[in-house]
């Protein structure tokens, strides 16, 4: 009798041990990585307009990363990238995201999120370019009325997007009177083109999140080239062997991943009665905007 319950003891012991055991291994902590900080190169928007200050504490918080966020021009971000001075890119200017590609400095360039850009600028509209529906009519109506207009000038994705408007506007604006560069960032633009009464082209997204101190409207919009699209690269690690490549790899997958996307959804509804992106990961450029 006595061997029965020393024998029950001992196997009541080891079940005791095995549920522990398998408690702790539910509730452990991931993995921490070998190389924890992440250096992110990106446009000013996703910073200006806070999704950014909520994405980045979910993801380091679930994979133990830390993330060093770089808030410059997507050409900014590039040229970074391009010197594997960043581990991962999150950036909206498809034609110099595509040379990065070609050039070998990327990998695995993936879809993210869009919004769109708009021309904003004073109530009054002293060139009428509310009446226009296309941005290239819009640029040329303030070309013509000699209307302020307020540009980046900092090789952004806002910037070539501008530059491409007024290409196809057929004008050259740089040197005139009426245009001027400031070669700061997209929230900073906006507060000069208030103080200045002028025009400029803003994406949704930082428009709609510093609108309320700006006194600006929004005088053009829809336009199917204002288009404003982000996708995240990863910097080569084949090209540069000290680029954290497990932890771009870790951000871009949560980029694209269910519960990121459902985030980026909702963003900015409950503050602004709207998202100030469209999340698209897993989907085609040519469906987007529809």
């Amino acid at each position: 009798m006595k061997r029965l319950t020393s024998l029950t003891c001992y196997y009541y012991l080891i079940f005791t041990l095995l549920i522990l055991v398998g408690v702790n291994t539910v509730n452990a902590a991931p993995a921490q990585p070998k190389q924890k900080n992440i250096i992110l190169a990106t446009t000013t928007s996703t910073q200006d307009t806070g999704l950014l200050d909520v994405l980045i504490p979910i993801f380091e918080k679930k994979t133990g990363y830390f993330v060093k966020t770089i808030a410059v021009g997507s050409g900014q971000a590039m040229t970074m990238g391009a010197k594997g001075e960043a581990d991962v890119l999150l950036v909206h200017s498809q034609a110099a995201e595509k040379k990065f590609m070609t050039d070998g400095n990327g990998v695995n360039r993936r879809l993210v999120m869009h919004n769109d850009f708009i021309i904003v600028g004073p109530p009054s509209d002293p060139a009428t370019i509310r009446q226009s529906k296309k941005a290239a009519e819009g640029f040329k109506k303030i070309s013509m009325t000699k209307a302020l207009f307020v540009s980046r000038g900092d090789n952004s994705g806002t910037n070539a997007k501008e530059n491409e408007v007024w290409k196809a506007a057929g004008i050259q604006p740089e040197g005139q009177k009426w245009y001027q560069q400031t070669g700061l960032g997209m929230g900073q633009t906006l507060g000069v083109t208030a103080e200045k009464k002028g025009y400029t082209l803003a994406d949704r997204g930082t428009y709609l999140a510093m609108k309320k101190n700006l006194g600006l409207d929004i005088l053009l919009e829809g336009d199917g080239v204002l288009l404003n699209i982000y996708h995240v690269i990863e910097v080569n690690h084949a090209k540069w062997p000290k680029v954290n490549a497990a932890g771009a790899k870790a951000f871009a997958d949560f980029m694209i991943s269910k519960q990121t996307q459902a985030t980026i959804k909702t963003f900015g509804i409950e503050k602004f009665g709207s998202p100030l992106f469209f999340p698209d990961a897993e989907k085609k450029i040519e469906d987007l905007g529809k």
